[in-house]
């Protein structure tokens, strides 16, 4: 769109209510209360008293799990995992951000791909990089 800059509009989530976060990670409310009480899971609360779960909480429970389940026989060290935050869809293309722990990850790939996987912000993800070299160079 003219005058838009996607990179100025980008939202990222940087909490969850509880609810959401018990959603994401496939527990109950209780079971974050009890994480909480036993130090396993740090929380903010509003000024009103409802608890907020950090997006990097979130997905560090994720990755601590993922390492649990088995996982197809892939290198694991180019994953991450993580919660997507943003779809964005134009033309041909779709562009997926993801926050996993402190690392935000954009992907590119096509508006096909997001659509047959029905990506959307909230869903549960792996950023897998392949990539053998990348640099960043500045003119002059």
């Amino acid at each position: 769109m003219p005058g838009v800059n996607p990179v100025s509009s980008a939202t990222v989530t940087e909490t969850y209510r509880i609810g959401e976060a018990a959603e994401l990670l496939g527990v109950r409310v209780e079971t974050l209360r009890r994480w909480e009480l036993d130090g396993k899971l740090k929380v903010r609360r509003t000024s009103g008293g409802q608890r907020l779960v950090p997006a990097t909480e979130v997905a560090r429970l994720l990755a601590e799990r993922r390492g649990q389940r088995p996982i197809a026989s892939a290198s694991q060290r180019n994953r991450f995992a993580g919660i997507i935050t943003e779809v964005k869809k134009h033309g041909l293309a779709a562009t997926v951000e993801i926050q996993a722990g402190p690392n935000r990850i954009l992907a590119f790939i096509t508006r096909e791909a997001a659509d047959e996987m029905r990506l959307k912000p909230g869903m549960q993800a792996v950023a897998a990089v392949k990539a053998t070299n990348v640099t960043i160079e500045l003119p002059g």
